[in-house]
């Protein structure tokens, strides 16, 4: 399929290995606009993971005449933005770099696409599971609701978990695109929400297909070991190889949902070259919840390190359970995730070691 594709962040993590999954399978001409944010590319580089064959544009999505400039001459067939500043905590410090970035850039690309008078094929976006906030919760009773946002003074005197409506224990539920309310809890979230609006505005109105994919949490080699607010498997690598017991938050019992960067590929591949017509929205996890201190277990077992100590630390903002149901996904896209976190994590951890970043 010899398609011209555009992949905003595309030297990142994500977008470089869909890149190089493009142009090797699909033969299609990949062209990666990125700035090469120092945060994740401390050399000022792309990753090794970034494909030869893929043309670099160092530019930053907020700036209007590079825009300009690029669409002048080039028109994609495909456009993949996975731009986006990512750091849930960061934003709550650094709220106008988010929002400048992940709004403000969104709209300058589909501003300049309009000055074109160009209109691709399919937009695809990355969004995430951040969006849903804590989601939809089950009372014991049977009662459904959606709890809101985790205080600080909730989460400083150790209450993790909500109550029902009537003081009962209660379970949150998975997210499922269409039925669970999003309501962000991070400033992060809140832009990442407000890309998918501004999307699928524009795209109703020009009548260009939107794929949207809710990413839970990806990992796997390739991510960027340097990046302090992303990356926890590689944190944890890290930490256990040192044979230091991993700090883990809370009361351990974070639910999360790690989805290998090979399935995740997989997915945006599928959506991008659907042959609907139609936008559709999905999320994209492996389906099966996983703690915080079981991940943890895992990657200090692989190096034989200590146990982890559950320290009852939190973060503002972090939501307490985040799972998806993939069945959409299958039945949707005809992804089935394959990588299990045990494999997933040790791919991790060997890429690391060969590397040389796991005593960084």
């Amino acid at each position: 399929m010899n398609s011209e594709i555009l992949i905003t962040g595309g030297a990142g993590f994500i977008g470089s290995a869909l890149g190089t999954v493009l142009i090797e399978r699909f033969g299609s001409e990949v062209v990666a606009f990125d700035n090469l944010l120092e945060q994740v590319h401390p050399n000022g580089v792309p990753p090794e993971s970034f494909n030869k064959d893929a043309r670099l544009l160092r530019r930053d999505v907020r700036d209007r005449d590079a825009w300009s400039e690029l669409f002048a001459t080039y028109k994609p067939d495909y456009i993949v933005h996975f731009a986006a500043e990512t750091g849930t905590a960061q934003s709550l410090t650094e709220s106008a770099r988010h929002s400048s970035v992940n709004v403000l850039g969104t709209s300058e690309l589909l501003d300049a696409l309009g000055r074109a008078g160009h209109r691709p094929k399919k937009l695809l976006l990355s969004s995430s599971r951040s969006i849903y906030g804590e989601g939809a919760w089950r009372s014991e009773s049977g009662a459904i609701f959606y709890p809101g946002r985790r205080s600080h003074k909730q989460l400083a005197e150790a209450r993790w978990d909500f109550d029902g409506p009537s003081g009962e224990k209660a379970v949150a539920l998975p997210h499922r695109a269409g039925s669970t309310f999003p309501n962000p809890t991070s400033i992060y979230a809140a832009t990442k929400l407000a890309q998918e609006h501004i999307l699928g505005s524009w795209c109703e109105a020009f009548g260009v297909p939107l794929a949207i994919l809710r990413f839970q949490n990806v990992y796997g080699p390739g991510q960027s070991p340097f990046n302090p607010y992303t990356g926890i498997i590689n944190i944890f690598h890290k930490v256990a190889a040192r044979g230091q017991a991993i700090d883990v938050y809370e009361d351990g019992n974070i639910g999360r949902d790690f989805v290998f960067i090979d399935d995740v590929v997989e997915a945006c591949a599928a959506s991008l070259f659907d042959q609907s017509a139609d936008s559709f929205t999905c999320d994209v996890g492996y389906g099966s919840p996983l703690t915080i201190h079981a991940a943890a277990k895992i990657i200090a077992g692989l190096h034989k390190a200590p146990e982890p100590f559950i320290s009852g630390k939190f973060r503002d903002g972090d939501v307490r359970w985040a799972v998806a149901d993939a069945n959409a996904m299958k039945s949707a896209l005809g992804i089935a995730p394959r990588t299990n976190f045990q494999t997933g994590a040790k791919l991790v951890g060997d890429w690391l070691r060969e590397k040389g970043h796991l005593l960084d």
